[in-house]
């Protein structure tokens, strides 16, 4: 399936859905390729064609951006409980973090909602991705990235 292949053609696992006009979102990407050693996570924004096929297809929101979905074998995983498992596949000390699950969704889900409310406070915003290096695009899956016409 096209939509499972990264921009080098190789198979991705599990696919990170961030909002590619969020600054903050741009720097927990970079902050997870830097980490993901086992190169477990690829990357699309919600706001590409790649992203919202995928959303489409978990009949879940095409224009709420303030969501951070996880893609993983076939189930979607939102907001914090798709946080948690990102951290878990990271390993490490970030692995530990995980144990948040055992706190009721609701209440993870009330301070993600705060923080995805604030989040271009915390980390501004931007009408487009900032330019990738080649290392980051190669974590995209294809067509993973909006494009944004010249005005």
């Amino acid at each position: 399936m096209e939509l499972l292949q990264n921009n080098s053609e190789a198979s991705v696992g599990a696919i990170v859905l961030i909002d590619g006009e969020c600054h903050l979102c741009q720097h927990i990407t970079r902050y997870l390729i830097g980490h993901d050693k086992k190169r477990a996570f690829s990357f699309a924004t919600l706001q590409s064609v790649a992203g919202q096929r995928l959303l489409r297809q978990g009949g879940l929101d095409t224009e709420n951006w303030n969501s951070f979905v996880l893609y993983d074998n076939g189930r979607f995983y939102m907001n914090s409980g798709a946080a948690l498992r990102v951290l878990r596949g990271l390993g490490g000390w970030r692995s530990m973090l995980y144990a948040f699950i055992a706190v009721p969704a609701p209440l993870r889900d009330a301070v993600y909602r705060w923080i995805a409310k604030n989040r271009h406070r915390f980390g501004g915003t931007a009408p487009s991705c900032l330019m990738p290096t080649p290392e980051v695009m190669s974590r995209f899956v294809k067509d993973g990235i909006a494009s944004v016409s010249a005005s």
